[in-house]
Parts: structure tokens; sequence; C-alpha cells
């Protein structure tokens, strides 16, 4: 073989214990490209990935929208990146902005905001601030492994907590037990719900998939635990992933119900930007007998295209196969019970912080 040849050959991408992303593919800001060479000295196990924690300096918390996909106007990240590693998670190439890879550096290279409970304060303390829910988790999870050192996500609670400002929270992570106290005050005064993630009720599939986020089964146990301390809680079955994911529907919304969650949700898988070829390199390295299908379901769903980002679209899908999956989710619905009844939080209760700035009028 000539060395011109040998050159050529790519490497394998070898699975990295406890991360999800195979690799660290560049973004599509980067100005170059790197590529694995096998030389026939790839070694045969990959050291362990390291998480490094950045401070990072903010001055505003809140992030307002106006998507109509989106059932919230405004939310709260503490956290830039995931240590749960998803690889699905659609907010990978959002560390792009970073000038970081959306591959491995979204669940390593890790942003927390240390000030974030006092920056919300401020802001709270604005009189142009309108109360509404408030959605913890919109990008990433406020209870990920960070959080059981930072406790940034509880510090935010307690301001909240004190404005009477209603909250929503997204997770997948058991560690919301913690603060289980603050959130069974703030229901009591309509105040608080929790929406639980769940992919898969495989263990096997969810510690690849997810490698660091809390198991299924524990995670039905979250949400039993939330509803008995008065929390109301949505099951939210996202992504629902083509051939891999989408036969578990009917089964995760019939034990979510069965824990006690009251409503349900569901969102197709969505690969925008380099999370499409970053999921592609995922389902090579660990299923690869399914690749070629799941991704051409894929295109099905979104109109011959890996994704598709219209209103409206992009996180149900359209033609026959999305269809089916809304006809499925209407009719489990019906057989569980869950959206009979309907979560509506308080933002009537809201006062400004006790230590806000009382601003004396000129006449």
């Amino acid at each position: 073989m000539s060395e011109d040849k040998f050159d050529k050959i790519p490497a394998p991408n070898a699975p990295i214990k406890g991360r999800g992303a195979a690799s660290n593919r560049e973004s599509r800001y980067s100005e170059t490209v790197r590529e694995k060479i096998d030389d026939g000295w790839w070694p045969e196990d990959t050291p362990p990935l390291k998480t490094i924690v950045t401070h990072e300096t903010s001055r505003s918390i809140i992030t307002r929208n106006r998507s109509p996909d989106i059932p919230f106007d405004q939310s709260i990240n503490a956290y830039r990146g995931c240590e749960h590693g998803c690889i699905y998670c659609y907010a990978r190439p959002s560390h792009a902005y970073l000038g970081l890879s959306p591959g491995l550096d979204f669940e390593s290279r890790l942003f927390v905001k240390p000030d974030a409970a006092d920056l919300l304060r401020k802001e709270l303390a604005k009189k142009t601030h309108r109360p509404s829910p408030i959605a913890l988790g919109a990008n990433t999870d406020p209870y990920q492994p960070l959080e059981k050192e930072w406790h940034i996500t509880r510090q935010i609670l307690e301001v909240l907590y004190e404005c009477r400002h209603p909250v929503s929270i997204t997770t997948k992570s058991a560690l919301i037990e913690r603060d289980l106290d603050l959130l069974s005050a703030m229901a009591r005064e309509r105040l608080a719900q929790v929406q639980i993630s769940i992919t898969t009720l495989d263990k096997g599939l969810a510690r690849i998939m997810e490698p660091r986020a809390t198991s299924p089964q524990r995670r039905l146990q979250s949400i039993r635990l939330l509803v008995d301390a008065g929390v109301p809680v949505t099951v939210l079955v996202a992504p629902v992933i083509p051939i891999l994911t989408d036969a578990e529907l009917e089964t995760i919304l019939a034990q979510a119900a069965a824990h006690g969650a009251v409503r349900a949700e569901y969102i197709m898988l969505r690969l925008p930007l380099e999370l499409n070829g970053l999921f592609r390199e995922w389902l090579e390295t660990h299923t690869p007998l399914k690749a070629k299908h799941v991704l051409a379901r894929q295109r099905d769903i979104h109109g011959g295209k890996p994704y598709e980002s219209s209103f409206g679209l992009r996180q149900s899908g359209s033609g026959i196969y999305a269809d089916l999956i809304q006809k499925r989710f209407l009719l489990a619905l019906k057989k569980t019970g869950l959206n009979a009844t309907e979560i509506h939080l308080n933002s009537d209760l809201f006062q400004p912080p006790s230590d806000a700035p009382v601003q004396t009028s000129l006449f």
C-alpha cells in the first residue's frame, strides 16, 4: 500500500466511556477542519475526558423569545454546555458561538454563571418586568451534575419563590428531588410545574445515548415523588427517534401516567446544523446496522432533509410517518387519561424583591 493511500484511511470513532459524542468535530465557524487518520498506531483505549468548568460573567440572566413553537416567552440558563452528554441534544450547536465544538466540548467544556441569582433579583426589581412563567432547562439541564456543587438552580428558585414568580422546569435528573421543599411550597400557590424528559426506557440504550443522565426508571420515581409533594408533572417524550425509540411511545406514556404525571408532550428528533453529523457518527459507532434506516426515516419526517427548521414543523415534522406518531400519541392520551386537566401557573402573586430600590416620584 502506498504512503499516500495509507494516509487517507479514516480512523474509527471509538466510544468514550461516559460521553455521548463520538468526536470533537469542528463547528460551522471553524477556519480549518481536522480529520482523524489511522496511521496504524491508533490506541485501543481512549483516556478519560476531563470536564473543564469556566466562570462566565453576564450582564443579564433572563432570555426572552417570541417563538410560536415554545409555550413560554422567557427563560434562564445558568449553565452553558451539559455534562449529561445526550447525543440528540438540539442545544449542542450553541457551543459554536463560544468557539468550541458541539461534540465532546459541549459535554466537557462547561460554563457556569455563579451570579445568576443576583442578576435575576435585579431584573425582577425593574418596573418594566412583567411576570409570566420563567422556564428553566430550555437549553441545557438546570440539574446537570454541576448543580450538585454550584447550587445555582437552587438559588434561582429561592429568588423566584421570594418574589412569588411562576417557574416551569424541564429536566431528566433526579437531583431535582433535592429541591422538593421549595417546589412543593411554590406548587401550593400554583407557582411551579415540572417536565420530566424521558426518551427511552431501555437501560442499555440510555447508557450510550444519554450517558451521564439519570436512568429512565429513576426518572419515573422522581415523577412519583414530585407528584406526592403536590408538584404537577408533565412527561416530555423527547426526542422521539425513528426506529430507535418510536416503538416505546405508548409504554413511556403509560408508565408516566402510572407514576402520577398529569400531562404529556412529545417532540420529534431535531438535527440542526452540526448535530446532524454528530448524530450520524453516533449511529455508525453504536448502532451501525440501523444507521441508514434511522436517517432515511428522519428525512421522511422533514421533507427529504435531516431537519426542517420552519415554525410549526421543526418539533413535529410532517408526512405519513409524522402523522402516524401524532395519531398514536393522541390515542395513548385517551387510554392513559393524560392531558385531561390543564396546569395553570399564577402570575398575579408577583412582588418585586424585598431589597429592590424604591423609585420616588418627582412630583
